[in-house]
């Protein structure tokens, strides 16, 4: 710090609240110029950014007073009308900008410029940084948990009959049989929701409380601030806030969004992992502000710097800000005695590589970085939607059901009041008989079906073949088995985001992967070989074949020291002395291991220099003088490097091989090999190099500074330089094929899949040429299929085209990136959407976590089919959240995914299994269950009717307390629930044909056709039962009750037997047990004699046989899909 000079202080009160230095020479400060000259430098500087519009608001305020501009920290002002007017009465240049600046900060602009060391009334205007995932609080719990379940019609109705009870007119039977099932279901429900709630309230509290160490200037007690060393202070996550300076660790979370200021490598760069973010595990390079790396740690905190950034945005690939460290404080005199002239605030940009998002890891090193936004404006927030309450589809078709069911209630009690001629207290009446029949819309269904969902949980949970799958949302199992789209992540998911270079082409040469060792010999030869001066002018035909030996080498050489240099690879040295590789591309970390497989070892790397061990075990150094990042629209990557020992300046890049065509020198292998490789599936790049002399090289550096320093059009004409100078006939050296391993049998299960009616999109952040091929290799696009790529749409005439195009060859592929897919969603929402989800499949690239939830909703919204989401990384958790079914992959990028599922599994392929197999199961099952249980309370409903019908009209319960509630549990409740059981088919047969999958995408399991089927069997059923319990025991008017309610039992009873397609163990002893314990609860003499038995067998033959005898035909006429394979 002894080199930033200090200036005196002004004597009146400073503004921040500092302790002021004392004066020491007025003369100095007051003589400083600081004039208009001066004052448009500051200008030009704040200019020099695109978000510098909003700076100057500090410095340009003191510009014509010389003693208002030596404030320590005059930036901490506080705003208000004071500044407003400062800045408009001090500075006619700031004029024309001063409305936009102050309509913006009326208009709550959240764009922010925050100084080192902000006052506590500065710090309390942003959000805390706390992370809260819970639904609920004390507070709301209880209404919003009761009104999720009282928003169902079903539920809403049982507590309308348990409260009816407590009225005397209209109380009949046991109120515990109204109110003890409803009770229960409550309970159930909220114990779960309770628990949840409480779960994620542990996992926020531990993020919340994660320690972190902050740097603070020492107390206001001390004389001067630079004489004692900064303290650090450890707080929890929670109560970090903006302008705060924190020190991180090596593998410690970034708590909140940070700008890198200063890191332990010399270089100022340091590595983090965003996998959590944006779902690619391997490590990104973030530089560190250059002013601040040149200080000690300890000397930030006492900096006179303020750091402006734009408003908080959900892109994670751009940041728009700026650093600036103020004029240095005083102005030395020079040996003549003559004061220096002060220097204008340094204004460094900021960009996305000198931020630090929260929920990324610094993988490696320690560092200090300035907070900018906390909680709910940090990127990672914005980019998570908040989980809604996920409810199946069958449910809501059951609540339908539920209110026609309610209609044919009121509908009887009507009829039955008007037959008796609305006589007396009918409304009375009417109210006596609806509450008669709400054994119509039994509660038990609620019941039986919670209970159905918990068998298939443990069934999928238990499932030997696809182990650690776990179900985290256990009211959706039905959801999985009426799949008709499902959103895949690529990386880590379809991918297991390992690399491998699998093939090197030459032109005249191919080495494939197993002939790797030869590469190795024609290195080592080439490095050995090299040393040793050619000599003898005779041609002999052995040194002719070593001529080409040697011709071959020397190639191999090049491009292979080519692809060692060319690339931004960093090794890491980790703790066990073992090196990593580590780079923002896997690509390229896997063509360096593979140098280093063959000989050529990258041992250094910063940001001048690269040293490399060759095959020989000496070391070689190059200078690195310029380099040329990669970018999704550039799709390549250049450096320039010199020969430390021989001086020699190559130009080397790589890149897809759309760009590289145009600029390598023309050749009749590139473009044949290129499309064969990634048939192949392969991730190809084109490298090439330009030899270039000191002179050219001296000339394009100085043009290419010229156009750096630009302030409009500067990337623009900094591109013009490059391809001018540098990016023209380049020697075209060989083709990379690198593989992205897939993951366990993809290809396998997305076929699958596909054959079972499912259509496929892949949804992923990466380019779209990697999209592409991983499409290829995984066989999400079918062998010869058109692939019709969209990419950079700018107007809506381009977007109609397209849609245009599309709407007439629907039987292709469509790959098209995130801007694209955007410009479409706001220009052609429901076109678009209509068209895509005919197409057989999608792949779109480049896409935000927010956008992919987007896609999600779209296709829900707009097909009404439901739709599953599968993923692996933090960025998936939107998507996951927005789908009907969202399903997490236990991954290298975390658990994020698996834990914001309804469903995790450890593999891709685990999916055949969950859809195919127990999501059919258990919809099936599900729409059987409760069509039955329905049946079980229309007959009885049906029964009270005619009883009530033949005994003029009174509304008396036909079956007292004890029998009513014994019917729906003792004595039917075992038998219908084994249902949950039954299987159509074996799990083979389901794998092999998933066209039986498709079968019932169509929802006919459970249909209003099916549903008037029942309703028609109940009503034939219940009728016949009674009017025939009436005619045969007409003297015995008394056991009317026993007779109808033993025919009842034994027709339910058969009932369920007639359902079940494969018998189980436990639905033939559900049935045997059930029978003995109605009979021995029997008491009445009469029952055991032959009269009664045959006259009951009677009844039950007319009531069930009918109904055999038409499933048997119908077996015979129609039969199902399923039975054909049998």
């Amino acid at each position: 710090m002894s080199d930033i000079p200090l200036s005196s202080l002004r004597k009146t009160k400073n503004r921040a609240g500092y302790t002021q230095l004392p004066d020491t020479d007025d003369g100095e400060a007051s003589s400083s110029p600081s004039g208009p000259s001066n004052m448009h430098a500051v200008i030009a500087a704040s200019t020099a950014g695109p978000s510098l519009r909003k700076m100057g608001k500090r410095r340009t305020q003191y510009a014509d007073e010389p003693d208002e501009e030596a404030g320590l920290l005059g930036d901490v002002y506080e705003e208000g009308d004071d500044f407003e007017r400062d800045i408009e009465s001090n500075h006619p240049v700031l004029k024309s900008r001063t409305p936009s600046i102050l309509s913006k900060s009326k208009d709550k602009d959240k764009s922010r410029i925050i100084p080192f060391r902000p006052t506590e009334k500065l710090q309390s205007r942003y959000p805390p940084n706390i992370v809260r995932n819970q639904k609920y609080n004390a507070f709301t719990f209880l209404p919003m948990v009761l009104y999720e379940q009282f928003k169902f019609f079903f539920n809403l109705y049982f507590l309308l009959v348990a409260l009816s009870q407590f009225v005397p007119a209209l109380k009949i039977g046991l109120i515990a049989t109204y109110i003890a099932p409803l009770a229960f279901v409550l309970f159930v429900t909220l114990g779960k929701e309770a628990y949840d709630d409480y779960k994620r309230y542990v996992r926020d509290r531990e993020a919340n409380s994660q320690k972190y160490l902050i740097i603070e200037p020492p107390g206001h007690s001390s004389s001067s601030l630079l004489d004692t060393h900064a303290n650090t202070r450890s707080v929890p996550s929670s109560s970090i806030r903006v302008g705060d300076l924190v020190k991180l660790e090596k593998n410690q979370r970034v708590p909140a969004d940070m700008v890198l200021l200063h890191t332990s490598e010399a270089s100022g760069t340091c590595f983090i992992r965003t996998d959590q973010l944006d779902g690619e595990t391997d490590w990104k390079l973030r530089v560190a502000v250059p002013e601040c790396q040149k200080l000690d740690e300890s000397d930030l905190v006492r900096i006179d710097a303020e750091v402006y950034a734009d408003a908080p945005i959900k892109d994670i690939h751009s940041f728009i800000g700026t650093f600036t460290l103020n004029t240095p404080q005083s102005v030395p005199l020079e040996q003549s005695g003559v004061p220096m002239h002060p220097l204008p605030p340094s204004v460094s940009p900021l960009t996305a590589e000198n931020v630090l998002w929260s929920n990324t890891v610094l993988a490696a090193g320690s560092a200090v970085c300035f907070v900018v936004y906390t909680g709910p404006e940090t990127r990672a927030v914005m980019n998570t939607s908040h989980p809604e309450t996920k409810v199946g589809l069958l449910d809501l078709e059951i609540n339908k059901l539920a209110k026609i069911l309610c209609a044919v209630t009121f509908a009887l009690s009507l009829v039955l009041v008007a037959l008796n001629g609305f006589r007396g207290s009918w409304y009375i009446y009417v109210f006596r008989f609806l509450i008669l029949f709400s054994s119509i819309i039994p509660i038990s269904l609620r019941v039986n079906l919670d209970m159905g969902k918990t068998v298939y949980a443990q069934q999928i949970m238990n499932d030997a073949e696809i182990p650690n799958t776990i179900v985290r949302t256990s009211t959706l199992p039905e959801e999985l088995g009426r799949i008709e789209y499902l959103l895949s992540d690529k990386t880590g998911t379809l991918t297991q985001n390992e690399m491998e270079m699998k093939k090197l082409h030459m032109g005249t040469m191919s080495y494939g992967f197993d002939s790797m060792d030869e590469v190795a010999h024609q290195l080592a030869m080439a490095f050995g070989g090299s040393t040793h001066a050619r000599h003898g002018s005779l041609t002999t035909g052995a040194q002719l074949a070593t001529r080409g030996r040697r011709d071959m080498s020397s190639r191999v050489h090049d491009v292979v020291l080519s692809l060692a240099l060319c690339h931004n690879v960093t090794p890491v040295t980790n703790d066990d002395g073992s090196v990593t590789y580590q780079a923002s591309s896997p690509d390229e970390v896997a063509i360096v291991q593979w140098t280093q497989s063959i000989g050529l070892t990258l041992v250094f790397r910063d940001r001048t220099k690269i040293e490399l061990q060759t095959p020989a075990g000496t070391r070689i150094t190059f200078n690195v003088l310029d380099i040329f990042p990669f970018t999704s629209e550039s799709k390549r990557m250049g450096i320039v490097v010199q020969d430390a020992q021989s001086g020699e300046i190559t130009f080397l890049q790589k890149g897809a091989d759309v760009v590289m065509a145009k600029i390598v020198q023309r050749n009749d292998w590139l473009e044949e090999e290129t499309a064969n490789m990634a048939r192949e599936g392969l991730r190809t790049l084109v490298m090439a190099r330009k030899r270039l002399s000191g002179q050219s090289y001296n000339e394009f550096k100085g043009k290419h500074h010229e156009a750096s320093v630009r302030l409009d059009g500067r990337n623009e004409g900094m591109a013009n330089v490059v391809g001018e100078y540098l990016e023209h006939d380049l020697e075209l050296l060989g083709l990379t094929g690198v593989e992205d391993k897939l993951q366990d049998d993809v290809k396998s299960t997305l076929e699958l899949l596909r054959n079972a009616g499912i259509k496929i999109w892949m949804l992923t952040g990466d380019k779209i040429e990697t999209a592409r091929c991983i499409a290829i290799s995984t066989k999400l696009v079918a062998r010869n299929q058109y692939i019709h790529e969209v990419a950079k749409l700018k107007t809506s005439d381009e977007v109609r085209d397209q849609l245009e195009f599309l709407q007439n060859k629907l039987d292709c592929c469509l790959v098209i990136d995130g801007d694209s897919l955007q410009l479409c969603l706001n220009m052609f929402k429901n076109e678009f959407i209509e068209i895509a989800t005919k197409l057989s499949a999608v792949v779109a690239c480049r896409c935000s976590p927010t956008q992919k939830a987007d896609v999600a909703r779209l296709i829900r919204k707009h097909t009404r089919k439901r739709v599953c989401c599968i993923g692996d990384g933090g960025n998936d958790v939107s998507m996951i959240q927005a789908a009907d079914v969202g399903v997490g992959i236990v991954g290298k990028e975390g658990k994020q995914a698996s834990l914001a599922a309804d469903f995790s599994v450890t593999q891709f392929s685990y999916l055949t299994k969950l859809l195919l197999w127990h999501g059919r199961n258990s919809y099936r099952r599900s729409a059987k269950l409760a069509q039955f249980v329905i049946h079980r309370g229309l007959i009885i409903s049906i029964m009270q009717a005619v009883f009530s019908a033949i005994f003029y009209f009174a509304p008396i319960a036909l079956y007292q307390g004890w029998l009513m509630a014994g019917y729906a549990t003792v004595y039917t409740m075992a038998p219908v629930f084994s249902l949950v059981l039954d299987r159509d088919v074996n799990e083979d047969l389901a794998l092999l044909y998933p066209e039986l999958y498709k079968e019932l995408t169509k929802g006919r399991a459970l249909s209003y056709k099916t549903f008037f089927q029942w309703l028609m069997i109940s009503l034939y059923q219940g009728a016949a039962i009674m009017i025939m319990s009436l005619v045969l025991f007409e003297n015995e008017f008394l056991h009317i009750v026993s007779i109808s309610f033993t025919a009842l039992i034994l027709n339910e009873l058969i009932m369920v037997a007639l359902e079940i397609t494969t018998w189980h163990l436990y639905m033939a002893v559900s049935e045997i047990v059930t029978l003995f314990l109605y009979v021995i609860s029997l008491h009445l003499s009469f029952v055991v004699t032959l009269d009664f038995g045959w006259k009951v067998a009677v009844i039950v033959a007319i009531s069930a046989m009918p109904l055999w005898i038409i499933k048997l035909i119908r077996s015979r006429v129609a039969p199902a899909a399923y039975s054909k394979l049998l």
